[in-house]
């Protein structure tokens, strides 16, 4: 680039940034729009998940993940599937031999997934009945 009297750097960054535009532009423009998918971190779980297990060709079946990664009795298990996969969550649910809670989320595609999450204390068990206080003689 040869700098011709009465242009400065401004110029010359003025005409790179519009390079750089029109390159950005056009790769844009060419690539595939994806559809939106659940991702793990948007699973219903009131606690963090300690591990995510996603129904995939070659990996683990449930029972054998959750004989890996549930050794503790206070994590639970959620399956969320898209209405196709619903009796499958279903089974899944009946099979792991703990309790499940099974979510059908309409807007989901793919394979059933499943997490191990510690509730929080507050709003897992806020159904039951409160007990009874002591009173003190």
């Amino acid at each position: 680039m040869i700098a011709r009297l009465g242009s400065g750097w401004q110029t010359v960054l003025a005409d790179l940034s519009l390079i750089l535009f029109m390159i950005t532009a056009a790769a844009v423009s060419k690539a595939p729009a994806q559809p939106a998918q659940l991702a793990p971190s948007m699973l219903p779980a009131l606690g963090s998940p300690v591990a995510v297990w996603s129904a995939a060709p070659g990996g683990p079946d449930l029972l054998t993940w959750l004989a890996q990664n549930a050794g503790d009795p206070r994590l639970r298990l959620t399956i969320v599937a898209p209405p196709a996969a619903a009796l499958d969550a279903l089974a899944l649910g009946a099979a792991s031999g703990r309790p499940a809670r099974v979510l059908i989320e309409p807007g989901m595609q793919g394979l059933p997934i499943a997490t191990l999450t510690y509730d929080q204390a507050g709003l897992a068990h806020r159904l039951r009945e409160p007990k009874p206080k002591e009173t003190l003689p």
